[in-house]
């Protein structure tokens, strides 16, 4: 065991919205906790939850200041079921007293922030993987899923396994032409071993205090891409300075005052009890030189790759599609950024021919105000193509996406093959700058910058270790599971390819109808070979990216047992145990898999039928062609969620005995 030692941000952050805790006590990683989260999002998901919610036997809301209800994914879509299904979410909204955001307000996460819902050492949590953004303004913002959404609903609670947590350590200061989206891009394809996978991560270090807001609320975001589950930065003397201005302006404002200046004064006298100890123990300590970050591209198809831009700017790789939006980058930093791109040296530059740029803003107020500073005027002079404030093409929904061999270069979040739209087509991600400078030319560029070496480390710090070991097994869970392992040769397989984006928002889809669809995005063949009590076995960051609820309960409909993968992403994990369904973690048997089945691996096979596996849950092993391996041991908690069929099975109890 470790001495005695401080805590973390993240875990006083927690024990502040935690429940049932004894006087003094403190929460560390591994930890299996009660959270009352300060406030809840949820966007066009909501639709999806409120029969969940119902289906509960829940009548009433808890307390209907927590949700929030946003809506910005599917706003282009005018369809009669789409537009009944807003009404509904409206109707469910104002009947509870929730707060509620229509299509065209723009991005939740943007309005959280924009609002005053997030605020320091706060625990705001989102129906969506990009929640982790709310750590720029010194919270603890973290996706949940939507049972958990129903839960919180009912009972103003819900559970949470905390993760290890991270220290990124940022020194130096970013040169000109680089971005913080260039920071998050160079920490995903510099640090692409898995170094922050399912871990929280507290930006700290001399670097951070040259960052404007806007630049965190960027690293924020895409901390989910570099696989982790929060990116918080500190309370400082920045955060403050925006926040002051945020009370001021809902000052001026009149209506809804989320807080005032009093209240950031308040919290700024308090941050003592929601800032991380000198002694605090990290899992790792990442550090990385911001004066050695340049402008980078991300991809294709990938986060984990990267290359300079001036590298890239030599290939002249032509671009059929250049996109400015999301909720990464489309606030008014980056409007002006694109903006000076084509009018730049008193020039009026246009699009190039041939390439079709999209714009969309993150809000109704952040386009508001790059129109009344010219910004969104001298886009649209340079030929650009207006959306509404939403997600849109960033998701492949709506006006824009990708088509067959297309080529992309976008400054959203995320480049998964199939994300915004053919899965034949090839997506690059990149900062507004070189978004703007590709579409002006017709191929990947840069204003300016040049490639230098990055300079970053990261060191692995001595932490307990939790061993497997003899578990107990409570009423009515199996002891004992046995059957066809099917091998998926691939890592960070993500939650789009286990269940497209083509039917994720289409609720008329049933639970049992699901499994038809499981997979298609990742392998066509899938549907051909799998067979009802197979065993998934899968790489490293299995279920990665969205936290789209269906990517598990497909494979349940689908008659899949269960998946066992080297490592899983925490939120699909969540996913399914809150639907009763099971994922464990075994590196050593995705290892032998992938020794036995290595030439059809290298062949493109992606489904790959393997022998009969049998799984102890009492003894915590897995038995492969008479090799065993162990896994960590499986809790009462998450059995009991197995046995009663998920979460909204354990609520119903809670609702029952209250």
């Amino acid at each position: 065991m470790l001495a005695a030692m401080g805590t973390t941000a993240t875990e006083k952050i927690v024990a502040r919205h935690a429940v049932g805790l004894r006087p003094g006590q403190t929460v560390r990683a591994g930890d299996y906790v009660t959270i009352r989260p300060k406030h809840l999002m949820t966007h066009d998901n909501t639709g999806a939850v409120i029969p969940k919610f119902k289906s509960i036997g829940a009548t009433k809301v808890f307390d209907p200041k927590q949700p929030v209800f946003a809506i910005d994914h599917d706003i282009q879509n005018k369809t009669p079921e789409n537009l009944g299904k807003y009404a509904k979410i409206e109707a469910f909204a104002h009947e509870h007293g929730i707060d509620y955001y229509p299509p065209g307000r723009g991005i939740a996460h943007q309005v959280m922030i924009e609002e005053g819902y997030v605020t320091p050492g706060s625990l705001c949590v989102g129906s969506d993987s990009h929640s982790n953004i709310y750590g720029a303004i010194g919270a603890c913002g973290t996706p949940v899923v939507r049972t958990d959404a129903a839960a919180i609903w009912a009972t103003g609670e819900t559970w949470w396994q905390i993760p290890d947590q991270v220290q990124v350590v940022l020194e130096g200061q970013l040169p000109a032409g680089a971005t913080g989206k260039d920071v998050i891009i160079t920490l995903c394809g510099h640090f692409k071993n898995d170094e922050v996978l399912n871990c929280c991560l507290e930006f700290t270090g001399p670097g951070v205090a040259k960052l404007s807001i806007e630049e965190r609320m960027t690293i924020s975001n895409m901390t989910t891409e570099w696989g982790a589950l929060t990116g918080m930065f500190p309370f400082d003397d920045v955060l403050k300075q925006f926040l002051l201005e945020r009370a001021r302006y809902f000052a001026k404002r009149g209506k809804r005052i989320p807080y005032t200046d009093a209240d950031v004064e308040r919290w700024w006298n308090e941050r003592d009890t929601f800032a991380a100890d000198a002694d605090a123990h990290y899992a790792k300590i990442v550090t990385l030189d911001l004066s050695t970050v340049s402008p980078h591209v991300s991809g294709p198809n990938s986060v984990k790759e990267m290359a300079p831009a001036a590298a890239l700017e030599r290939e002249k790789i032509k671009v059929n599609r250049a996109y400015l939006m999301s909720c990464v980058n489309a606030r008014l930093s980056d409007f002006e950024a694109a903006a000076k791109v084509f009018s730049g040296n008193g020039s009026a530059r246009k699009v190039a021919s041939g390439v079709a740029f999209y714009v969309a803003a993150a809000s109704s107020d952040v386009e508001s105000q790059a129109r009344s500073l010219g910004y969104w005027q001298t886009l649209m002079d340079a030929g650009a193509i207006a959306l509404p404030p939403g997600c849109g093409a960033c998701i492949g929904l709506g006006q824009g996406t990708l088509e067959e061999g297309e080529v992309g270069i976008s400054a959203t979040n995320r480049n998964f093959e199939g994300r915004m739209g053919d899965r034949t087509a090839l997506c690059y991600l990149a900062s507004p700058v070189v978004v703007a400078e590709s579409a002006c030319r017709g191929y990947i560029a840069a204003p300016s910058g040049s490639a230098t070496d990055v300079r970053g480390d990261c060191k692995v710090l001595p932490a307990p270790k939790r061993d497997a070991g003899a578990q107990d097994i409570i009423d009515g869970f199996p002891e004992r599971i046995t059957g066809r392992a099917l091998y998926l040769p691939l890592d960070n397989l993500n939650t789009d390819g286990i269940y497209g984006k083509d039917v994720t928002y289409r609720d008329d889809i049933t639970r049992e109808q699901q499994g038809q669809y499981a997979m298609l995005n990742y392998d066509p063949n899938f549907q051909s070979i799998a067979q009802a009590g197979d065993i998934i076995v899968g790489g490293s960051n299995f279920g990665t990216g969205s936290s789209r609820e269906q990517a598990a309960t497909a494979l349940a409909s689908r008659g899949i047992r269960l998946v066992i993968a080297a490592t899983s992403g925490q939120t699909y994990k969540r996913n399914a145990f809150n639907n009763g369904f099971i994922v464990l973690e075994c590196p050593a048997l995705t290892d032998q898999l992938a020794e036995m089945f290595a030439d059809q691996a290298r062949s493109g096979t992606r489904t790959i039928p393997g022998p009969t596996i049998d799984i102890d849950f009492a003894k915590s092993t897995v038995t492969c062609n008479g090799k065993t391996h162990t896994f960590g041991t499986l809790s009462e908690t998450a059995q009991r969620l197995v046995v009663a069929g998920g979460s909204e099975a354990v609520v119903q109890g809670q609702l029952a005995a209250s």
